[in-house]
């Protein structure tokens, strides 16, 4: 009899919002490019959408539910339809879109959302002479932005300047599928369509380490950095089957293990957690999620479990940790783009205790850089600075100054949004029924005593 692998999260379940809880009539982008074409961050949701004459994407707070109006305003300054979006780690009011236009705009979004139209940017990028269709920001470094175009060029710009600060035109000979940088930021990885995976240090301007054929098959490759500096993989076999391999980035020539996934065609993007060390393979035009965890005993990369509905996914957003629901023992959780729909899905771990779950939440990426875009340049590098969730995670107000010398574009005197709101967790809305507004009713346990704060009548009465 086998032993069983011991693990907290051999128990993570996946579990769909209510209805009342998605966005409804959103028209998810059609356009013909493997991205995610969504993100999400502990304020806002962007969702790239269907946009006649342009590219747009939409912008809502992240408690927004319900029916999306069309009138509602967009992010609509590109020419071109929108291929990617990404939320500044450092900022989570400041977002960068990568167009067909060839450009690439860095937006400023005011607290509670858009009141109006959004067409001027911030800072628009023009290095790339076809269309951009990757971004990466620094993980560590303020306003560090990383884009990779279909003209096979990296560009690395310092975006509180708009300048180009590198770039690597000969490094690829075909087309780049995908960018990660490690933990870091000292070096990335890069999957291309001559099927090799490259290790590129972008400030001297070289390729470190190049594995050709990763993966046999023909179609998209993934990869992505884990925090102990392996590389995970994802792509096709010579017979067609999807993949998964595990790379130690000192010696490229064989891959630490390789596990065949199913004979499906959709490219799968991989979403990683670096605190508990967990992938979830989400599919495009999949109806399913897969999740394993890495560890260091073999076979590594360990399946835990899939989630499976009926409507394939178009995409899907990860929201970053500091937005997920600690109360709840949510761990992660997926913003799944259907045709006309966005559907949140918790990974939850199943615990009984009403207390802080410290081992599920070790300290997280937190919004404070570690190094400044010049101190990068000059060769310093540095981890993200970490935060403790402990308590549930409060947004701080925008840092105006992020962008340097840019005007901000909207006054954010307009803080409260005109949606309708939804609770953070669907589970929440059993406790708002009861008269307890969402996030009172926890227990905080402050030196052993516990308190339970109600609410009466506007007031909170300590007993």
């Amino acid at each position: 009899m086998g032993v069983v692998r011991q693990s907290k999260f051999r128990h993570v379940f996946a579990q769909a919002w209510k209805a009342e809880h998605c966005l409804d009539d959103v028209r998810v982008s059609r356009v013909t490019w493997d991205g995610p074409l969504c993100a999400a961050n502990p304020k806002f949701i962007a969702v790239v959408i269907e946009a006649g004459g342009g590219g747009a994407f939409l912008v809502l707070p992240l408690a927004k539910s319900g029916r999306v109006d069309q009138n509602t305003p967009t992010v609509c300054g590109h020419a071109a339809p929108v291929l990617d979006v990404q939320w500044c780690p450092h900022d989570d009011n400041v977002i960068a879109s990568a167009s067909e236009d060839c450009t690439v705009k860095i937006w400023q979004i005011p607290d509670g959302g858009l009141t109006s139209p959004m067409s001027e940017a911030v800072v628009t990028l023009e290095g790339h002479s076809k269309r951009v269709g990757i971004l990466a920001w620094h993980p560590s470094a303020l306003n560090i932005l990383l884009t990779a175009g279909c003209d096979n060029v990296l560009c690395v710009w310092d975006v509180g300047t708009g300048e180009l600060v590198y770039q690597l035109s000969d490094a690829h000979p075909d087309l780049i599928y995908s960018v990660s940088w490690n933990r870091e930021g000292s070096v990335l990885c890069t999957t291309c369509k001559d099927k090799a995976l490259r290790v590129i240090d972008p400030r001297r301007g070289t390729v470190l380490k190049v594995r050709e054929k990763a993966h046999e098959g023909t179609r998209p490759m993934r990869a992505v950095f884990l925090a102990d500096g392996k590389i995970l993989t994802t792509g096709f076999s010579r017979m067609s089957e999807r993949q998964l391999a595990l790379w130690d980035t000192r010696d490229l020539s064989e891959p630490m293990v390789t596990q065949e996934i199913d004979t499906s065609n959709g490219v799968l993007l991989p979403f990683y957690d670096p605190d508990t060390n967990m992938v979830y393979l989400c599919g495009k035009g999949d109806c399913t999620i897969r999740y394993f965890e890495v560890t260091d005993e073999s076979p590594y990369v360990h399946f835990l479990s899939l989630y499976s509905s009926k409507e394939p996914q178009r995409g899907a957003g990860f929201l970053s940790k500091r937005g997920v629901d600690v109360n709840k023992c949510e761990i992660a959780r997926f913003y799944k783009l259907h045709e006309r729909k966005v559907e949140p899905i918790s990974m939850t771990v199943p615990r009984k205790s009403d207390l802080f779950q410290g081992d599920l939440y070790p300290d997280t990426v937190g919004l404070e850089p570690a190094l400044q875009a010049e101190d990068w340049i000059a060769g310093q590098d540095a981890p993200p600075t970490l935060v403790s969730l402990s308590g549930g995670y409060t947004a701080p107000p925008s840092k105006c100054g992020t962008l340097r010398g840019r005007p901000k574009l909207l006054s954010q005197t307009n803080t409260s949004p005109t949606s309708t709101t939804a609770p953070a967790n669907p589970m929440a809305g059993e406790m708002e029924s009861e008269g307890l507004g969402h996030g009172q009713g926890r227990r905080d346990v402050d030196g052993g005593i516990a308190r339970v704060k109600k609410e009466v009548n506007d007031k909170f009465i300590l007993i």
